[in-house]
């Protein structure tokens, strides 16, 4: 780790975002009584593309809010920003939804933790990620807090987007805003050179290819499936041109999206089904086990329910990055056909978008892009993936046929 990272202590962390971690730094000072600091807010929400780091930025105020340092907040050495970032500490809480959406009800349980004082650290830190993800009803319990936070709560939300349409108008107007960037390749390669001893031309040409993700450019760079996967991705752009090839690769792609979740998570569906078990007395002789049992089918089907709506989840976002690292090969193809200098998507694969701009106009492959920006939406309003997709390569190709194509004049 280079020490430039290590100075920074928990911001180390943070990639491309100067701005606000300074804002973030100047708070956590306001918190403690610096007047030099910002003025400190119970709520706050982190926006940003994916692979900006909204979480991290998030976990990072929230291990400064309770460092125990005498220097700058967020040390990343005493035993609260290390049990903080470690996903430890006792008045710090993340809620992660595997899920399609935060219930109202998991949310009321949260509300109740807030409403609590801290027990050993200065603040009560809920951290909320994937806030867009709150249904109406549980939108509506968080905002309670919000707009009566007890004294030593903050309530820190994580969203891709602040769009109305995907989260509560009044919710985001109650909360401080910081809105995160895309990081640059030059500073996404420095962090796998400094932090994952990766060589200088490897982490290069991850960060190049990784749309600005700093997660995805380090498993792009010592991950081969993951290699293989945006291959995958990729070749849909030109089997999706053919009638021949067209619906058999969307079918492939959902068939290999549903092995992949299906085989990420066996284990531990096997795992939870068995502790619920155990919970409720399975393997037990005692009196009044089997009838335990026996009445156990509803929590059984709601975990079933929580699962199938996991699986949902995991292959929506499969499904969503295959459908990103597309539209990035058609506007690759665009700016090509164009003659824009602007940098490319996939700078590895400017032979093949200079292919697909030679077979198609401009106005094409605009069409392409409108075609998977309407799969992604659709997948969203819960069409099924193989329909969305047969729509989506439909599209593509009639957008390769007269009287788009440059040979039909």
């Amino acid at each position: 780790m280079s020490t430039e990272v290590a100075e920074r202590g928990v911001f180390g962390r943070l990639v491309g975002q100067h701005d606000v971690e300074q804002s973030l730094r100047d708070a956590a000072l306001s918190a403690r009584g610096d007047s030099s600091g910002s003025e400190m807010t119970h709520a706050w929400l982190f926006t940003g593309p994916p692979g900006s780091g909204r979480s991290v930025a998030a976990l990072c105020f929230a291990a400064a809010l309770q460092c125990t340092s005498d220097g700058a907040p967020g040390c990343g050495e005493c035993h609260a920003c290390t049990t903080t970032m470690g996903g430890t500490h006792g008045d710090v809480r993340r809620i992660i939804p595997d899920g399609l959406s935060i219930s109202v009800k998991g949310m009321r349980e949260i509300v109740n933790i807030a409403s609590r004082r801290p027990t050993t650290g200065r603040w009560q830190v809920i951290v909320v990620e994937d806030a867009d993800r709150l249904t109406e009803g549980a939108a509506n319990a968080l905002l309670k807090v919000v707009e009566e936070p007890p004294d030593r709560t903050v309530i820190l939300l994580c969203a891709p987007t602040t769009d109305p349409e995907d989260m509560s108008v009044t919710l985001r107007s109650r909360c401080r805003h910081m809105p995160l960037v895309t990081p640059s390749v030059e500073s996404i390669a420095q962090v796998l050179i400094d932090r994952d001893g990766l060589d200088p031309e490897r982490a290069r040409i991850a960060a190049s290819i990784s749309g600005g993700h700093v997660g995805r450019a380090r498993r792009l760079a010592t991950d081969e499936s993951a290699r293989d996967e945006r291959q995958r991705s990729l070749r849909l752009a030109a089997d999706a041109i053919g009638a021949s090839t067209a619906y058999k690769a969307a079918e492939n792609l959902v068939k290999s999206i549903e092995a992949d979740t299906k085989a990420f998570y066996a284990e531990l569906k096997e795992q939870e089904l068995e502790e619920l078990k155990v919970s409720l007395g399975g393997g037990g002789t005692g009196k009044g086990t089997a009838g335990t049992l026996r009445g156990s089918a509803g929590l059984i089907k709601d975990l079933e329910a929580r699962q199938k709506s996991r699986d949902t989840r995991a292959r929506r976002d499969l499904l969503d990055r295959t459908l990103i690292d597309l539209a990035g090969m058609y506007r690759d193809a665009l700016s090509y056909s164009l003659g824009s200098t602007s940098t490319a998507t996939h700078p590895d694969m400017a032979r093949q978008a200079a292919e697909l701009a030679a077979r198609t106009s401009p106005e094409g492959l605009l069409k392409c892009i409108e075609a998977v920006l309407e799969c992604r939406e659709a997948v969203d309003f819960n069409v099924k993936l193989q329909w969305a997709l047969d729509a989506m390569v439909a599209s593509i190709g009639a957008a390769f046929r007269p009287p788009f194509s440059r040979s039909g004049g």
